[in-house]
């Protein structure tokens, strides 16, 4: 698989990955290893960053679009992320309150189709 697919599997950036990780291609059972027994430099980039998007949305607990609206563009730390949930500036608290409330519009329609699918 393409190296992009691989960082995604494992949940880090791909532009902080070792080069050779970047300029190969990574087989199934390379990346079932990584997984298992993943090297320092993958430990490494999953304690401290830079993080990808997704896991920066996750950890301050908003979503991808959220960051975009808050101007966050870049790959960010641990310390980074931590630093912005310490500060908890008002675009976290409402990204927050926002993301908080379309995860239950999204939970109230799968139960409404799961309640629909049970009676017909």
């Amino acid at each position: 698989m393409k190296p992009a697919t691989a960082a995604k599997k494992l949940g880090v950036y791909l532009e902080a990955t070792p080069e050779e990780f970047q300029a190969g291609v990574v087989s199934r059972d390379e990346l079932t290893e990584l997984q298992a027994n993943p090297p320092e430099w993958l430990r490494e980039l999953r304690r401290n960053g830079p993080h990808p998007k997704q896991l920066i949305a996750q950890k301050l607990g908003i979503s991808s679009s959220g960051l975009v609206r808050a101007g966050i563009t870049e790959a960010l730390t641990t310390d980074q992320i931590n630093a912005i949930k310490e500060e908890n500036p008002d675009w976290l608290v409402r990204e927050r309150e926002t993301y908080k409330e379309f995860k239950a519009e999204e939970a109230r329609l799968a139960e409404k189709a799961r309640l629909e699918e049970d009676e017909s």
